[in-house]
């Protein structure tokens, strides 16, 4: 498994998702947003930041760079991506995982550990987790989810909801909600469920020097699903 993470002009999580895989001894190039080379890789990771300023919208400029041409095909054909934070955004804003990034709540930039709910049984991300709650950092200002109630019902139907915003004992409460999401939605699959969008950062929390671990469960059932 080649994993490659996609750098816009921003961004400021890639060398954490490619430090996460690194040391999970997976092999990780970077890839540059003008390109047009996926360089092989199996699995496209679009990292949190600010692509391009977040002018317009979140990720609304960095859906068309001119590597997106060749994500969207890896993804049409089956290829395995993820978003997350303002990867998250951008998958949205290309119509690559349905719903749409709001802006939060309370106005505000939200910076804090919260507590994850793995949703979804047969997403390969999620499928494994057996933990109640997962402890995961965020850091956004545009992450409530929100989705029209068809497109909602069709997430639930389609067992596409990845993670809920929950406490620690994994109660998806509106108290935990941490920017207002719909139905405490912190992360979705595309229908094919080979697309994954998510606003908390487990990169972030993929090595015991920064205190917390939960985050490499996350990325180690990834691999552990990818790699069979």
């Amino acid at each position: 498994m080649k994993f490659g993470v996609v750098v816009f002009p921003g961004s400021n999580c890639d060398q954490d998702a490619v430090d996460a895989l690194e040391l999970m001894d997976q092999e990780v190039v970077k890839l540059w947003h003008k390109d047009h080379d996926l360089q092989g890789c199996d699995f496209i990771i679009l990292p949190g930041g600010f692509s391009y300023g977040d002018y317009l919208r979140t990720g609304a400029v960095a859906r068309f760079s001119p590597i997106m041409n060749e994500v969207i095909a890896h993804a049409n054909r089956g290829g395995y991506l993820m978003g997350i934070c303002n990867g998250f955004q951008i998958l949205a804003e290309a119509r690559l995982v349905p719903g749409v990034l709001l802006q939060n709540s309370s106005q505000k930039y939200v910076c804090k550990n919260i507590y994850l709910k793995p949703e979804s049984t047969d997403a390969l991300l999620t499928a494994g987790l057996d933990k109640p709650a997962y402890k995961i950092p965020i850091a956004h200002g545009d992450g409530r989810y929100f989705a029209d109630a068809d497109t909602l019902k069709a997430l639930n139907d389609n067992n596409q909801v990845l993670f809920r915003y929950c406490d620690e004992t994994g109660a998806a409460t509106e108290a935990a909600n941490a920017n207002g999401s719909l139905e405490n939605i912190a992360g979705v699959a595309n229908k094919n469920k080979n697309v994954f969008g998510m606003m908390p950062h487990p990169e972030r929390a993929a090595d015991s020097a920064l205190g917390n671990t939960d985050g490499r469960l996350i990325l180690q059932q990834l691999l552990k699903t990818v790699l069979v």
